[in-house]
């Protein structure tokens, strides 16, 4: 199988790429623009790889896509590729719409037409029973929780910044995709990821970073908005579970059930690492700020047999052990 991965260098794609490699024999092709959130060192453990292949480019670049479909027979599109910080997309939401949204249409276009998809005989299926295409989207384009409830499949939609109307959007392009022409698709929507090669951005590699310094660890508002925190080889496993065992044209929701406030979160990591809390700082509150999201897992969880393998008590010293490691290198270009 001949899987095209965007966005691979970055977090979640270059953990999913390795994890693939360790339980598979596919062939993955990884297109990622290098901007400052992607960086090939996360990859250099399987560079060497004759199934692994490097394209540096931009998915809204349709010739270059083009050519990769062409030049490696892409069976299976997996769309991490975002600008995925909110802060950045409150400050130039412009750059979010055109990757996040024209990039993902651009994929969808040319899967379409290299699938032999028919628009006018939609449940042929003439392409290949086996090609599918997995749209990464996030649990924040269902908006906000109060303090009861979860987040289902059915939820309605109502992104509160940019970078979450920006997933919603492309979520929305991937599903009509799928009803007007019968291309193959999923949705996976997943809650806070965490683990190694995180860029030091987003709240648990910035916090370790800065404590492991003595800096300031600056905490939104009162910190307590509620985020549920999923390990990022058990997201990993789920997109495995979502690409081998999908139903097609379905979306599938993905948490690791741990919610935590965000400042409690910063005291967890405070006392892993020995540091007071002296070095938390409330900052101003972020615009628009969501106060929580919760996941119901039940439909992957019954439907396809996945589970999170991972504690969150497990999770979290994995990821502080590996920062602590690797406290000297810039997970950045």
């Amino acid at each position: 199988m001949n899987i095209l991965v965007t966005g691979g260098a970055g977090f979640i794609g270059s953990n999913f790429i390795k994890y693939m490699f360790s339980h598979f024999d596919y062939s993955i092709i990884n297109l990622d623009k290098l901007t400052y959130a992607g960086n090939l060192k996360n990859l250099e453990d399987v560079a060497l790889d004759k199934r692994y292949h490097f394209v540096q480019g931009d998915i809204c670049d349709r010739e270059l896509l083009e050519d990769v479909f062409n030049r490696y027979d892409i069976e299976v599109v997996i769309n991490f590729a975002a600008e995925s910080h909110v802060d950045r997309s409150i400050e130039d939401p412009e750059v979010f719409l055109k990757t996040n949204i024209l990039g993902t249409q651009a994929l969808l276009d040319t899967a379409k037409k290299h699938w032999k998809v028919d628009p006018d005989n939609q449940h042929s299926r003439e392409f290949r029973p086996h090609v599918k295409f997995i749209q990464i989207s996030t649990d924040e384009v269902y908006g906000s929780l109060e303090t009861k409830g979860f987040f289902v499949e059915t939820t309605n939609l109502a992104p509160n910044s940019p970078y979450s109307a920006s997933k919603a959007a492309a979520d929305m392009l991937v599903r009509a995709y799928f009803m007007t022409y019968g291309l193959p698709t999923n949705i996976t929507r997943c809650s806070n990821n965490y683990g190694p090669y995180q860029f030091p951005e987003k709240l648990i590699p910035l916090m370790i970073n800065n404590a492991l310094k003595d800096k300031s660890l600056p905490i939104y508002g009162d910190g307590k908005q509620v985020r549920d925190w999923l390990y990022v080889e058990d997201h990993c496993r789920a997109i495995e579970a979502v690409l081998h065992r999908g139903r097609i044209g379905e979306v599938y929701n993905i948490g690791g059930n741990n919610e935590k406030q965000n400042i409690e979160m910063v005291e967890i990591i405070l006392k892993y690492l020995n540091k007071g809390e002296k070095l938390i700082t409330h900052v101003r509150d972020r615009l628009g700020h969501d106060i929580r999201y919760a996941i119901d897992n039940t439909k992957i969880t019954t439907e396809l047999g996945w589970s999170p393998m991972y504690s969150f008590e497990e999770g979290i010293d994995r990821t502080i052990s590996w920062y602590m490691k690797n406290k000297n290198i810039f997970l950045g270009p």
